[in-house]
C-alpha cells in the first residue's frame, strides 16, 4: 500500500506518518517547502504550490489512496485576509490535486480520504449530531467546511471514491488548541468560558491518526465523525485540565464579550456547542484507545512512556 499525504509535517500529518511507518505503509508527501523534501525508503517528498496550481505529478506514482490534510489553520484572528486564506487554502489544494490527476494517463488512485471538521454542525446545546444531518452551521466555519466537502466530492467525477473525516477538538500537547487552553490553567488563571455548558467533542491525536488509517485500510467511503465516544462540556474539560495539571480553579467564567474583544469573530470557536456521535466509525470496527477525557489528558500530561506502550500495542493493526 502507498498513500499520498498532504499536510504531512503538521500535527495530524506527523502522527499519520508515524503510524504508516509502524505499519509498513509507504508514503509520498507533498510540501510547499523544497527544503523539506527527502527521499527515503517508504517516505518520499514532492513539491507543490496550490496557490499557483503547481504540482510534481511524480507524486502519484504507485499511490492508491490520497490522504488530504491541507489547509491553513483556523486558529487565527478571522480578519478578511485570513478568512480568504483559510478557505482558499482548502479549495486550491484539492483543485490542484484533481486537475493534476485528470491529466495523468494512467494512475492507480482509488480513494481520497480528506480532513473535514465538526464545525459544519449547527451550534446547539441539545442536539446530538450524526453524519446524516443536513443542516449547516450559519457561521464562517460552517461555510468553509461545506465548501471544503463539496470540493472533495468533485473527485468522484474522476472515478475516485471519497471519504470525509469530520475532526473534533484534537487533544495533544504538540500543537493545536489544547496547549493554548492549558496555558491559563498552568498560570493559575484558568476558567471556563461563557456558560461553560457548550459541548466540546474531542479526540486524542493518536486515535485521530488511527481513524484515518482505519478508513484507508477498510476501504471505507462517506462521512465519518472523528470524535471520542464521550463529549464533554467546557466546564468539564477545564476542570479535568486543572486536575491533571494540579492547579486550582477559582476565577469566575470568562464572559463572551471579553473573549470577543480579545479574539474578534474567531471567539466563536470557544462558544460553539457541537455534541457529536462516534457511533458510525465504531460500528465500522474502530476501537478507541482513549474514549474518556480524563484518561486522554492523563496520557498527554502525566503518563510518561504511555504513548510508547500503546504504539507497540497497536503496531501493524492496519496490515491485512
Amino acid at each position: 500500500m502507498k498513500v499520498l499525504l498532504t499536510g504531512a509535517t503538521g500535527l495530524v500529518g506527523s502522527e499519520i506518518v508515524k503510524l504508516c511507518k509502524q505499519n509498513n505503509i509507504s508514503v509520498n508527501y507533498l510540501t510547499t517547502n523544497k527544503d523539506k523534501i527527502v527521499f527515503q525508503t517508504g517516505y518520499n517528498g514532492f513539491y507543490w504550490n496550490p496557490d499557483k496550481n503547481e504540482i510534481d505529478a511524480n507524486c502519484f506514482s504507485g499511490v492508491t489512496t490520497i490522504i488530504n490534510l491541507a489547509g491553513s489553520s483556523i486558529s487565527k484572528r478571522w480578519t478578511g485576509k485570513n478568512k480568504k486564506r483559510i478557505l482558499n487554502s482548502r479549495v486550491k489544494s484539492l483543485r490542484t490535486l484533481s486537475e493534476a490527476i485528470s491529466k495523468v494517463k494512467a494512475h492507480g488512485i482509488k480513494t481520497i480520504v480528506s480532513a473535514s471538521a465538526i464545525g459544519i454542525y449547527p451550534n446547539s446545546l441539545s442536539q446530538y449530531y450524526r453524519e446524516d444531518v443536513e443542516e449547516v452551521d450559519d457561521s464562517f466555519l460552517g461555510e468553509v467546511v461545506s465548501i471544503w466537502e463539496k470540493e472533495v466530492d468533485a473527485f468522484e467525477k474522476l472515478n475516485i471514491k471519497t471519504a470525509k473525516i469530520r475532526i473534533g477538538l484534537v487533544m495533544s500537547n504538540k500543537g493545536g488548541a489544547l496547549p493554548e487552553m492549558a496555558k491559563p490553567v498552568k498560570y493559575y488563571v484558568g476558567a471556563a468560558v461563557g456558560s461553560g455548558n457548550q459541548w466540546q467533542s474531542w479526540i486524542h491525536l493518536q486515535d485521530l491518526g488511527r481513524v484515518f488509517l482505519h478508513v484507508v485500510s477498510k476501504d471505507l467511503t462517506g462521512v465519518y465523525n472523528a470524535v471520542a465516544p464521550n463529549p464533554v462540556t467546557n466546564v468539564k474539560l477545564t476542570k479535568e485540565l486543572a486536575r491533571v495539571l494540579d492547579r486550582p480553579l477559582f476565577l469566575p467564567n470568562i464572559p463572551r464579550a471579553v473573549m470577543h474583544l480579545v479574539l474578534g469573530e474567531m471567539a466563536y470557536l470557544l462558544f460553539a456547542s457541537q455534541r457529536v456521535s462516534s457511533k458510525k466509525i465504531q460500528d465500522s470496527g474502530f476501537d478507541f484507545i482513549y474514549p474518556n477525557i480524563c484518561r486522554a489528558l492523563e496520557n498527554i500530561y502525566l503518563d510518561k512512556g504511555g504513548q510508547t506502550a500503546t504504539d507497540a500495542l497497536y503496531r501493524n493493526e492496519f496490515i491485512s
